[in-house]
């Protein structure tokens, strides 16, 4: 099984970059973030072969999660913690015997300030649900922009960016307290050593000089930890006109057959 996950920076403005790539790299499961509508472009992704479930918002925001040749089978709409956060930041489904996280996590800035202390909430709230999944033993992935720079490895020129809401050491250690219940993180995992970025300001000539941040991750569950066989950037998009400044990232995983109703059993109950 193929998943990815793709910040898009807006479905409506690069719904072509969306289907181009789709098509060039087929990959089975999508989670994408930064939506920015409520209306969803379903005939579209439908026309490409993909079933989706998603949770939009105006403007701003805005999850899904795509699957080739199926639909999705919804089994969350929010992080649960706080029901006056209406941000759409978290969509989940479960797809061939894998439960999927979708979440794009607040960026932040300026810190300190409110935006910032909304994000260590969020977190907060992240790394109770992700106890909460791991109790299940079941294969979970949780996949997004998480906008955290774990380490000074996932990022160009870490000095610079010390005072960001995306590296100051609250987030830095709220990342590692979460990856520390016993989630792997794919791509570290495969690539101990490497800098591996996944997104690119605009300016400056960032990408041709890649000049990155490693922002885009997953998250594998004990369970699905096992299966995991490769993970990489999926660079040639954001080289493309009009394109996100994210790069899709993918993973692959050698899934076993399951039960998936047993799954969605599990993550409802």
């Amino acid at each position: 099984m193929k998943i990815a996950t793709y910040n898009v920076n807006g479905i409506r403005g690069r719904l072509d970059i969306l289907l181009r790539w789709l098509k060039d790299d087929r990959p089975d499961v999508v989670c994408i973030q930064e939506l920015k509508t409520i209306e969803f472009p379903s005939k579209e992704i439908e026309h490409a072969g993909y079933g989706a479930v998603w949770q939009g918002q105006k403007s701003w925001n805005g999850v899904a999660i795509l699957a080739r040749g199926r639909e999705p089978l919804l089994t969350r709409k929010g992080l649960p913690g706080d029901p006056d956060d209406t941000h759409s930041r978290y969509i989940e489904a479960a797809v061939d015997g894998v439960l999927i996280g979708c979440l794009y996590l607040p960026n932040g800035n300026p810190a300190p300030g409110t935006k910032f202390d909304y994000k260590l909430r969020w977190f907060g709230r992240l790394h109770d649900y992700a106890a909460e999944l791991l109790e299940l033993d079941i294969p979970v992935v949780l996949a997004g922009d998480y906008n955290v720079m774990p380490t000074d490895l996932d990022a160009y020129k870490p000095e610079r960016w010390k005072d960001d809401a995306l590296f100051r050491p609250e987030v830095r250690r709220a990342y590692a307290d979460l990856v520390a219940q016993g989630w792997t993180d794919a791509v570290r995992n495969l690539h101990p050593d490497e800098r591996i970025y996944t997104f690119w300001k605009y300016w400056r000539n960032s990408f041709e000089r890649n000049a990155g941040l490693r922002i885009d991750h997953f998250l594998l569950s004990p369970t699905a930890a096992p299966w995991l066989r490769s993970a990489s950037v999926r660079r040639k998009p954001r080289g493309w006109e009009h394109t996100s400044d994210h790069a899709p990232v993918m993973i692959e995983l050698d899934v076993p057959a399951t039960d998936a109703d047993l799954i969605v059993l599990c993550a409802e109950g």
